[in-house]
């Protein structure tokens, strides 16, 4: 195998080298193996929840929508990564073309800007549906929530879109060796051949401002459900009410918690290793986890999934016969 830290070698790549986590032949293989279960198993689980919503007219309102399109965005958010991951596995160049890297690079950012506003959206129905039950379906009508929905994904692709294209007509220089299973714009701009703070700044602030905006809108439609839930005089009514929105700030606190910690200061202020550890977090493993959590704290959606696998393993048996 080819050394990947002789910038001697860099003369005949054609793209950049993506260490991913170096490792023996056989760390290589499991590695593998492990993240291809945990892929299959997020498009298993995400892709059960957008089938349970199909599937039960009892789960067409804005809410469960809004759920089927975040699982929907969970699938091509990890589908983003995890492939060039696994293929980068059983790799003995671990190289990765200019185009195909600032392709993930655009769609990785442009997939998780969207989520970012996906959940200040499904905070916002939580609000309506909690603050302002009786005027609720006269608010969030299916009008309504497909604007917001096509607002999300038209939205995410289009804020980080120009520092994007600047950066990738930048010259790099060196190995263009990148410590990292992704394209990163970290290890990128360390890679340019002169340094453009502007870039840098504006790229910065643009995930700053993605990540602070729709997250204090979280926490103050969340701060005026808290106000109006403690307001409920019976404790089943209050139980309700935060079973609700349990599920919803889960997923927030498990994305917002370790993006946060990735991207509101400098990406070179961490470690390589720690990068690599906080970006698989949330790349990775929320998509994973996310199903989980929706499906075991929501009676509806818990009650639809029991329904659709039992209906499943019946036609499963009867095709037997």
């Amino acid at each position: 195998m080819k050394s990947l830290s002789n910038p001697s070698n860099s003369s005949t790549i054609t793209g950049f080298i993506l260490l991913g986590f170096p490792c023996p032949r056989q760390g290589q293989i499991l590695l593998f193996v492990l993240f291809s279960v945990v892929y299959l198993l997020t498009l298993m689980g995400n892709g059960s929840i957008i089938c349970a919503v199909r599937w039960d007219q009892r789960l067409h309102t804005p809410m469960y929508i809004l759920l089927a399109n975040f699982s929907f965005l969970e699938i091509w958010y990890v589908t983003s990564t995890v492939p060039n991951m696994l293929a980068n596995f059983l790799s003995d160049t671990k190289v990765i073309s200019f185009s195909g890297c600032f392709l993930q690079f655009y769609f990785f950012f442009s997939l998780g800007s969207t989520e970012c506003f996906f959940l200040a959206v499904m905070a916002f129905d939580r609000y309506l549906a909690i603050c302002r039950p009786l005027h609720y379906p006269t608010l969030m009508t299916g009008r309504l929530c497909n604007i917001l929905v096509t607002s999300c994904w038209v939205l995410g692709f289009l804020w980080f879109l120009v520092p994007i294209i600047i950066i990738s007509q930048m010259s790099f220089c060196g190995s263009r060796i990148i410590d990292h299973f992704l394209c990163d714009p970290g290890p990128l701009l360390a890679l340019a051949c002169i340094r453009n703070p502007l870039i840098e700044l504006t790229s910065s602030t643009l995930s700053s401002l993605l990540l602070f905006i729709p997250f204090i809108f979280i926490m103050a439609s969340y701060a005026l459900v808290l106000r109006a839930v403690l307001r409920v005089p019976s404790t089943a009514g209050r139980r309700k009410a935060f079973s609700t929105c349990g599920s919803h700030w889960a997923v927030v606190s498990l994305f917002y918690g370790s993006v946060m910690i990735m991207y509101v200061s400098p990406t070179s202020e961490h470690a390589a290793g720690m990068q690599k550890i906080i970006t698989l977090f949330y790349s990775v493993v929320t998509p994973l986890i996310n199903p989980v959590i929706y499906s075991l704290r929501n009676k509806d959606m818990k009650h639809t999934m029991k329904k659709l696998l039992k209906t499943e393993s019946t036609h499963s048996y009867c095709k037997r016969f």
